[in-house]
């Protein structure tokens, strides 16, 4: 099954490109921030520099672990289901579901592997920038050097790895043993998560305003409630689109495939939740701290100054892989449609149409995704702002949602509208004969 596994990848590396940019970006991270641990370890590092630099690691590492999880996972499940033919084929020629799992999850490992090994230059000068960072905003020393030791290089390779076996056999097990089993699991994880999430965010009420863990509880009740609703997003997708009165053929084709596609649709969904709930519960979440801070007269700690820091850092990962996570995932759903494009053009439906349906599935699902994932934001926003603030929401406007709201729609409908056009520049006959 290693032997399949390597001339699949010869065969056809195009196909794992997705992968392979999602494990580089997450070890890039990941050992980037690591990195930070093995400067902190240094002799002769202050106890200061040493705590900013040991949190940062912490925290930004472990978010980086669960993102490239979820990066990995979701190109993998797009990957996979498309190759279901081909792994069909391979059962009906004799193979196990036990060697295809293999053939699957050494694909995954060798191309994470290269991934890793290809993100171990831009982490050390990665590693390096983020040191200067923390230098001139006075957090660290100016006496700390860099360095880039086995903390970030064996944490890096072994995350991105493990991610991407474990990815890589869930989305296989799935496409072998079929939805119904994996839904009931995925089912009961996502009301656990919504459970706890409401917890931690009414466990809020029990701080007080000047508690420096004040941020925390808001933080993790909205990140859980985005788990559990990114969860469930092929239910929550089809209960929208049931309710949807779309008229025109393009809005009804766009809702008839989004309802066919729904479980297949559930990653691209899922990263515009998690986008959308964590950035902007964090952002604001932040910005009421900094103007409360600001308001009392006081001068911010190196304990605020970190926190600051961190929340920046970790909205800026969440950007970053989120966007890659939406374009590696629309790009592949989208240009393996080219059959489907193609009958539709020969049945009767101009480019135009074409294009006009598309954009309406990703309207669709940009609406959705930031509807859920902004109420996951808002129980972590309201009891902060209550507790620190007295007021029920923020000062800050719309400014904020609308800047996160931008980021989201350009990714979904400008990759899905962008692939789409470059998909129908095949004529139509040529696609479907190509595809067949």
């Amino acid at each position: 099954m290693f032997l399949l596994a390597m001339r699949s990848i010869r065969k056809r590396p195009g196909r794992f490109l997705a992968t392979l940019l999602s494990a580089f970006l997450g070890a890039a991270i990941i050992m980037t921030f690591n990195s930070m641990h093995d400067t902190a370890a240094q002799s002769g590092v202050d106890q200061v520099s040493k705590e900013t630099l040991t949190t940062a690691a912490s925290v930004v590492g472990g978010y980086g672990t669960l993102l490239v999880f979820f990066a990995v996972a979701s190109t993998l499940t797009v990957t996979v289901r498309q190759r279901a033919a081909e792994l069909e084929l391979l059962r009906c020629s004799g193979a196990t579901p036990g060697q295809i799992k293999r053939m699957v999850v050494g694909e995954a490992v060798a191309v994470a592997l290269v991934g890793a090994v290809l993100a171990i230059g831009p982490a050390m000068l990665g590693g390096q920038a983020l040191l200067g960072v923390f230098q001139d905003s006075g957090q660290v020393a100016r006496s700390v050097d860099h360095s880039f030791g086995p903390v970030a290089l064996l944490s890096g390779v072994d995350i991105t790895l493990l991610a991407a076996a474990g990815a890589a056999f869930l989305a296989v097990r799935r496409a072998t043993r079929g939805p119904r089993r994996a839904g009931r699991a995925r089912t009961y994880l996502a009301y656990a998560a919504l459970g706890l999430g409401a917890v931690a965010a009414t466990s809020t009420f029990a701080f007080s305003a000047t508690d420096e863990a004040l941020m925390a509880a808001p933080a993790y009740g909205a990140i859980l409630l985005s788990v559990g609703c990114a969860l469930l997003a092929p239910r929550l997708l089809k209960g929208v689109l049931d309710a949807l009165p779309l008229t025109g053929a393009s809005g009804w084709l766009a809702v008839r495939n989004l309802r066919r596609r729904a479980d297949h649709l559930a990653g691209i969904l899922m990263s515009l939740i998690l986008f959308t709930a964590v950035s902007t519960a964090t952002l604001y979440m932040q910005a009421v701290e900094s103007d409360a801070v600001a308001a009392s007269g006081l001068v911010k700690s190196v304990d605020a100054k970190n926190l600051e820091s961190l929340n920046y850092t970790v909205v800026g990962i969440i950007v970053v892989f989120v966007c890659v996570m939406l374009v590696n995932s629309l790009y592949a759903a989208t240009s393996y449609r080219s059959r489907e494009f193609g009958q539709q053009r020969l049945a009767g439906a101009t480019p135009g149409q074409v294009l006009g349906t598309v954009g309406a599935e990703g309207l669709i699902l940009t609406v959705v995704g930031l509807f859920f994932g902004t109420v996951a934001a808002l129980a972590g926003i309201v009891p902060f702002t209550m507790v620190r603030t007295d007021s029920v929401l923020p000062d800050q406007g719309l400014g904020i949602w609308l800047a996160v709201a931008s980021i989201a729609a350009a990714a979904t409908l400008g990759t899905s509208l962008a692939t789409a056009r470059r998909v129908l520049r095949t004529p139509a006959i040529g696609a479907v004969g190509l595809a067949a």
